[in-house]
This record gives structure tokens, sequence and C-alpha cells, in this order.
């Protein structure tokens, strides 16, 4: 007779988010490699984009070490489900297509409504008002605060 098999030590889901988060941070770092950086009070081009990805990186390596020294039995991956995947790509990929000739206003209201579907949860009621104020909220940062130059409503 054989000896059973340990359970495997290797939390899987964490292993492989850290390595998704090491991979994109070394991308970004990579692409952004030729911008100035600056320093904190004269930021550059390339020093909030290297900011986020030296972060992404230390919370990619914290998961990768988590996922491969955790204790107990190891969790199986859940298979994508279709609905939540299409819906957000989808709101993305519309926001994208839209925002410069609907205006930011109604492209991000648009957005959050087709994001709405991922999930079965959402509710009309509660999703308009919603991206009606986040559609605000995102015209006072992008276009008042920060003075992009954004078109707000259609041209």
């Amino acid at each position: 007779m054989s000896a059973p098999m340990a359970p495997s030590r290797i939390d899987w889901r964490d292993l492989l988010l850290g390595l998704f988060l090491v991979g994109v941070a070394t991308g970004t770092l990579f692409a952004t490699r030729n911008l100035a950086v600056g320093h904190a009070a004269d930021m550059g081009p390339g020093y909030m984009p290297r900011v986020i990805a030296l972060a992404l990186l230390g919370f990619g390596l914290f998961f990768c070490a988590r996922g491969a020294w955790r204790a107990g039995a190891a969790q199986a991956i859940e298979p994508v489900l279709a609905r939540p995947l299409l819906a957000v790509l989808g709101a993305v990929g519309i926001f994208a297509l839209t925002a410069e000739k609907l205006g930011l206003a109604i492209a991000s209201v648009v957005t959050v409504v087709l994001a709405s579907f991922a999930t079965r949860e959402g509710r009309v009621l509660e999703t308009v008002p919603f991206a009606l104020v986040l559609s605000g909220a995102a015209v006072l940062l992008f276009i008042k605060v920060l003075a992009l130059p954004v078109p707000v409503w259609p041209r």
C-alpha cells in the first residue's frame, strides 16, 4: 500500500494572482523605462506609472509568497463566468469608443449601466442614480479639478 498524498500547500488562486500582478508591474516598468521620473515635488510623466507599478509589484510578491506557503488544503480555481467578464469588458470598450463623441457625462452613465449587467443583483432603480452621481463626480474631478481637455457633452 502506498502512503496517502499530503494535501498541497500551494494556494493556486493567490499564487496566480501574485504572478499576474508581478507581470503587469514588470510590463509597466518596462513600458515606462524611457519616461522622466522626476520627484514628488516635480513629477515627470513616468512618476505615477512607476509608483503604481512598484506598489503592484509589492502586492504581487506578497500574494506569490502567501500562495506558495499557505498552510491548509488548496482551493480549486473557479471557472471564469462569461457574463461578468463580457459586461465589464464591454462597458470599458463602449466608454473608450464613446467618451469623445458623447462626452464624459453621458459616456460615464452608459458605462456604469452596462457594467451593472455583470451581476444579476443589479437593479435599475439603484444603478441609474448611482451612475448619475458617479458621472457628476467624474466631471467634477476630471474637468474642474484636474482641468483635463475632455468634452463634457456631445459635440
